[in-house]
């Protein structure tokens, strides 16, 4: 899925580039850029454009980026959706 991008998230891009969302490095400085810099509005349509694996496997490359809040929060979010315990014999 290709985007254009949003200047206010993307001011170090030409006006008129757009991400391909299935190129890992376009996902990654997406996603990136939007739990860094995005309002409300912008993580809801991250939410929905990329999917829920994609988004955990980009998390994971990029974590290290974000400031310690932003980071612990979706460490915590995504431990939260259940999909962590799988396989774990520990689960209930």
């Amino acid at each position: 899925m290709e985007i254009s991008v949003d200047r206010k998230l993307f001011w170090f891009l030409k006006e008129g580039h757009k991400l391909d969302l299935e190129n890992p490095r376009h996902l990654d400085m997406y996603i990136q850029q939007v739990l860094m810099h995005g309002k409300e509005e912008e993580v809801r349509r991250m939410l929905h454009r990329v999917s829920t694996e994609d988004f955990r496997q980009s998390f994971e490359r990029v974590k290290k980026y974000p400031p310690k809040e932003v980071r612990l929060f979706w460490e915590e979010e995504l431990g939260n959706s259940g999909e962590h315990s799988k396989g774990n014999s520990n689960s209930p």
